[in-house]
């Protein structure tokens, strides 16, 4: 038996021998929960640390946790734990914020190049034995459009560099930044939806956040705008989205995440101009690797009493 328990709560990734060697630094033994909530809790009750991913832990899991010290997210969001229960009851919560930036932002561009260059149109207009380039204009030139960040953390500042270099303007609405000679120009939402030729959200999931971008930001919108999220699925409200899109007061989207996963295909059939994507623009064999590391570096961190890196509560 060894000297602490640590959980993972929910197993996602190919093998968990990244975490079982290193938790072995400290003599943890390293339990894979399967099954559901219940499940899980009989497992998880008595643990030193538990390891997440999507599993939510409420305040009513939380406080059936008898010695836990840690709980510890693999990714970068941390909406699916109460984080004042979790801290009423002792618990340190961390996330991995500087994971998979640069497979985000990557994701992100490439939407945003087809987008613009309506890449998957001509791809279609080939398929169906076209060639002319009529049925896809216009095309606007990249160096002349407005791309509005909403959000200007790690990712967010990953994809200005190339938007910058390709001669785009930036604007950024992020309430938690002052203005600054080293940011962009920084504005009100409804200023940044109204100018912008394009719009892509790297903002967290908060009560505040949530369907943000809906019925009253679609109004907003600029006529023949682009969206693209690639940050949290709850943030937008799909249904909006689509009306817009079908409506043409959008003239495209790209949706990386939604906010019901994995998305039911029947609410999107026969909608133009949407490039769907199955939750992937984190993946890469490497960020996975990343998370899975310093994730359980967290763990050892709290139970061996130092701070932890990423402590989100």
């Amino acid at each position: 038996m060894g000297r602490f328990k640590v959980v993972v709560s929910d197993q996602v990734f190919p093998t968990v021998d990244i975490e079982r060697n290193l938790l072995s630094s400290i003599d943890a033994d390293l339990i894979v929960a399967t099954g559901g909530p219940d499940e899980v809790m009989k497992e998880a009750a008595d643990a030193d640390a538990i390891l997440n991913t999507y599993l939510p832990w409420p305040a009513e899991s939380i406080g059936r946790l008898e010695n836990c010290k840690v709980i510890a997210r693999y990714g970068i969001g941390f909406d699916n734990v109460d984080l004042d229960a979790a801290r009423t009851a002792g618990i340190v919560v961390t996330n991995v914020p500087d994971y998979s930036v640069e497979e985000v932002a990557v994701h992100t561009l490439a939407l945003i190049l087809a987008m613009v260059r309506k890449l998957f149109e001509a791809e279609r207009l080939v398929r169906d034995g076209g060639w002319a380039i009529k049925s896809l204009q216009p095309i606007r030139r990249f160096s002349e459009l407005k791309v509005g960040l909403f959000g200007y953390g790690r990712i967010a500042r990953k994809l200005a560099a190339p938007i910058r270099e390709f001669g785009a303007e930036i604007i950024v609405h992020d309430p938690y930044l002052k203005p600054g000679p080293e940011l962009p120009r920084l504005v009100e939402l409804d200023e940044l939806l109204a100018g912008s030729d394009l719009v892509s959200i790297h903002a967290p999931l908060t009560p505040e956040t949530r369907g943000i971008i809906g019925d009253r930001a679609m109004s907003i919108i600029k006529p023949g705008a682009m969206l693209v999220n690639t940050s949290r699925g709850p943030l937008v409200d799909l249904n909006a989205v689509l009306s817009a899109l079908q409506s043409g007061k959008l003239r495209a989207a790209a949706l990386d995440v939604f906010d019901q996963e994995p998305l039911d295909v029947t609410r999107i059939a026969g909608v133009p101009n949407l490039i769907t994507t199955p939750h992937m623009a984190y993946y890469s064999e490497e960020s996975l690797q990343e998370s899975q590391r310093k994730a359980t570096t967290q763990v050892i961190k709290v139970l061996t009493g130092q701070q932890p890196d990423y402590r989100v509560n």
